[in-house]
């Protein structure tokens, strides 16, 4: 029995090897080998989450590091300082100003109503439209940048700025200013209200003007005050332009156009005065019946006429028509020709501007009364080949060479464009179109002693002095000195009395010129372009003067000779050229 109380036999153990229970609960060797690539792989995804987070928290951090540091910074442009626009003695014409200009930061400014409301009051700003307009510029939250106030005075910006609002600030800027207001308005041209230049010198010469903006960086609080301002750049100034521009001929020649437009009914007027030695303009003058108002008000008023709007230039065309038959030997200052009151010629009628019968007039007289007929007799001598020879020698169909915006090359049709009247209506200054520039500096080649000289309204830019002169002969200086010889007789006791100065030979020509009326459909009855060129000393001249007023129905001789003579006086006394 006692061997019964142990009866339970243990299981007899396999021999040959079997597998542990764990071996049979994993499902054997198989099974370990899965299990461990699980975990594996469990780990690699634990990590590459975890690195992932990892590297967006650190790129988190780095765009909050720089909105912190947009908050906390701003790098500010530091506008150079634009140069002075100078006339010929160093008188200021555009010169920049300084002022403030104010800023905020709209994220920073909680009561947006507020806050434009309390600026406006500092500075000024009265009109409901512009405060309507800040109102709604500082409430936008998204916007980090919003101009307050552009360019105003240094103490309304102080002003603001002791209203102690978070993210208002201020930095220096320009205003462009014109210290003689209209004066030489058309040719000194505007700059823009980020000081650019769009119109006249201001644009020709921007680059030279502007210079080369600086730039610094601001450090702020969280409330947007300034801690500190760290220089990057220092901006470079800009280099000043002295034009060939006499301020005091300038502001005489427009005032006296002025003038002119009201006594004479016209509609606009342009002067022009030259130094024929040096082709120096000394004054380049444009006014209409409205006046200038400044620009963009009025862009009849905005060009500069002188050197952009072409007209039939009538009888002071007739210069060059003698000129060339002198110069090529067909006449002679004396040689007479018997002219008959009127001449028809292809079905076209020439009068002069005076009815007589016939006469027998010189050359020098044909000039004298500026005769018509005379102009066109002499003209069918020379004929088109000469005509357009001379036309081009005296520069006209080119630009001049001043270099200004817009500057119009005239009309000039070439040989195989004429027609039947061209050798009729050309040599008395129809059918073709000129600038006031043009025939300005045709007169001067004439005053020269028959050497032209590239007009010129600048004569120096920061330290370069441009004294080069561009010359070449036009007619020989005898013909040039018979040619003034008959201009002084005109002036003398012929259609240009009313330019006589004094105690001074004036040398000169009157022009009335028919408008065409709008699409070529003939001329404009009893309205002219009345102009007059004149020159003195006749001898030896210094200066070259001419006006032409436009839509007058008045002559030249008695519209725009007296202007040449009040002109002419001013400037040879202004300049002191002796009689």
């Amino acid at each position: 029995m006692a061997g019964s109380a142990t009866g339970r036999r243990r299981p007899a153990r396999r021999r040959g090897g079997g597998l542990s229970a764990v071996a049979r609960a994993t499902g054997g060797a198989g099974g370990l080998d899965g299990r461990i690539r699980l975990l594996r792989f469990v780990f690699i995804v634990f990590l590459v989450l975890v690195g992932g987070k990892a590297v967006a928290l650190a790129s988190s951090s780095q765009h909050l590091t720089r909105i912190a540091q947009q908050q906390q910074t701003a790098r500010v442009e530091l506008p150079a300082h634009r140069g002075a626009i100078l006339d010929r003695n160093g008188r200021e014409l555009a010169v920049g100003t300084p002022q403030q200009t104010v800023y905020a930061t709209p994220y920073l400014i909680e009561d947006a109503a507020g806050a434009a409301d309390d600026l406006c009051e500092a500075l000024r700003i009265d009109r409901r439209r512009e405060r309507r307009a800040l109102r709604k510029a500082l409430a936008d939250k998204e916007s980090g940048f919003a101009y307050v106030a552009r360019k105003v005075d240094p103490d309304l910006a102080k002003a603001a700025l002791a209203l102690d609002i978070p993210g208002v600030g201020a930095y220096a800027e320009e205003e462009r200013t014109y210290p003689l207001k209209g004066t030489a308005a058309q040719v000194l041209g505007l700059a823009g209200v980020d000081n650019q230049g769009l119109a006249g010198i201001e644009l020709l010469y921007d680059k030279e003007l502007s210079g080369v903006v600086g730039s610094e960086t601001i450090v702020r609080d969280p409330a947007g005050r300034a801690l500190k301002t760290l220089p990057e750049a220092e901006p470079e100034s800009g280099a000043d332009v002295r034009l060939t521009l006499d301020a005091e001929i300038q502001y005489t020649a427009e005032d006296v156009l002025e003038r002119a437009v009201r006594s004479s009914y016209a509609k606009a007027a342009t002067a022009i005065v030259m130094d024929p030695r040096s082709g120096e303009i000394l004054a380049m003058a444009n006014v209409t019946k409205e006046g200038f108002h400044g620009y963009g008000k009025d862009p009849d008023a905005d060009r500069n006429r002188a050197v952009t709007d072409q007209y039939e230039p009538g009888s002071i065309f007739k210069l060059v028509t003698i000129s060339g038959a002198l110069a090529d030997g067909l006449v002679t200052p004396e040689t007479s020709f018997t002219l008959p009151p009127t001449m028809t010629l292809y079905d076209v009628t020439i009068n002069e501007s005076h009815p007589r019968g016939t006469a027998v007039y010189s050359v020098r007289e044909i000039l004298q009364w500026s005769s018509n007929v005379g102009a066109v007799t002499i003209g069918r001598k020379m004929g088109q080949t000469r005509l357009l020879k001379w036309m081009d020698a005296f520069g006209f169909g080119a630009p001049t060479g001043v270099q200004f915006p817009g500057e119009a090359g005239g009309t000039v049709p070439r040989a195989e464009q004429w027609s039947g009247t061209s050798i009729v209506n050309i040599p008395m200054g129809q059918g073709i179109a000129v600038t006031p520039l043009q025939m300005a500096a045709a007169f001067s080649t004439v005053a020269n002693n028959g050497v032209a000289v590239a007009p010129r309204l600048v004569g120096q830019v920061g330290a370069t002095v441009y004294d080069e002169r561009e010359k070449r002969r036009v007619i020989p200086a005898s013909v040039a000195r018979d040619v003034r010889s008959m201009l002084t007789t005109a002036v003398d006791k012929g259609t240009g009395t009313k330019a006589q100065i004094p105690g001074y030979k004036v040398a000169g020509k009157t022009g009335t010129a028919e408008m065409p009326l709008p699409g070529g459909g003939g001329y404009a009855e009893g309205v002219y372009v009345a102009s007059f060129i004149g020159m003195a000393p006749a001898d030896r001249p210094r200066l070259v003067v001419l006006v032409a007023i436009d839509g007058t129905p008045m002559y030249g001789g008695d519209a725009a000779a007296p202007a040449v003579q009040k002109i002419m006086r001013f400037s040879l006394q202004h300049l002191e050229i002796a009689p």
